[in-house]
């Protein structure tokens, strides 16, 4: 099934819930959260299930940009954090501890941009400035990304309409995919184009262990 598929059923999922519990709950029991953490800052739509399970719908987003000079090398890095969440909270007790699991559409990504006034070291051949020309990167990750993690703070059965949430967890979201690109007087020349896919391969050993990303946040919740 394609990701858009995948995705669409989701969100009509989540909805449904939602819907289903504004209509029939005495209370409501909607809630909306505000979040700050390693996914950017957030917003989050939750509904009550039962005592036990609560449907959680969110989107987090964040963008940084970097300029900066080392070895003579100048580098432009644009990070882009941009994730669509669909969770369900179990609640084992009535206390606040509780257990997630759901899928995130992942849309996290790196831009580099590279230029030597010197020259560039790849794949440990020295090339000139000229030859390299402008040296592109693109780093991003699967779509679906599975998540698991625990948390605290309960949206609802409190006599507070206001309450505190902790997030933690993982998601996975496979190896991360890089590709570089460059436009000097070399950019097709074959011997050049090895050295460059050493590189490249390089960088994604390196790479890897980002493929379990790490998930905090803490917000606040309001219930209606």
């Amino acid at each position: 099934m394609k990701t858009k598929a995948v995705v669409v059923l989701l969100a009509v999922a989540f909805l449904l819930v939602c819907a289903s519990n504004l209509l029939y709950a005495e209370d409501g029991r909607f809630a909306l959260s505000a979040k700050a953490g390693t996914l950017g800052l957030g917003l989050e739509a939750a509904a009550s299930i039962n005592t036990h399970f609560d449907a959680r719908v969110g989107v987090n987003a964040f963008k940084r940009g970097y300029s900066g000079t080392e070895s003579d090398i100048k580098y432009d890095i644009d990070l882009t954090l941009l994730s669509f969440a669909g969770l369900i909270d179990w609640y084992p007790t009535q206390a606040g501890f509780r257990l997630t699991g759901g899928v995130l559409l992942n849309k996290n990504s790196l831009d580099l941009k590279a230029t030597s006034s010197a020259s560039y070291d790849i794949g440990g051949t020295t090339y000139t400035a000229a030859e390299v020309g402008t040296l592109k990167g693109e780093l991003d990750f699967k779509d679906l990304a599975p998540y698991a993690g625990i948390g605290w703070g309960k949206h609802f059965g409190r006599k507070s309409s206001w309450s505190l949430n902790f997030d933690l967890g993982v998601m996975f979201q496979g190896s991360p995919k890089l590709d570089y690109t460059t436009d000097g007087t070399l950019s097709s020349n074959a011997a050049f184009r090895a050295d460059l896919d050493r590189e490249m391969q390089d960088a994604k050993d390196e790479l890897d262990k980002f493929k379990y990303y790490p998930v905090v946040s803490v917000g606040v919740t309001y219930r209606f």
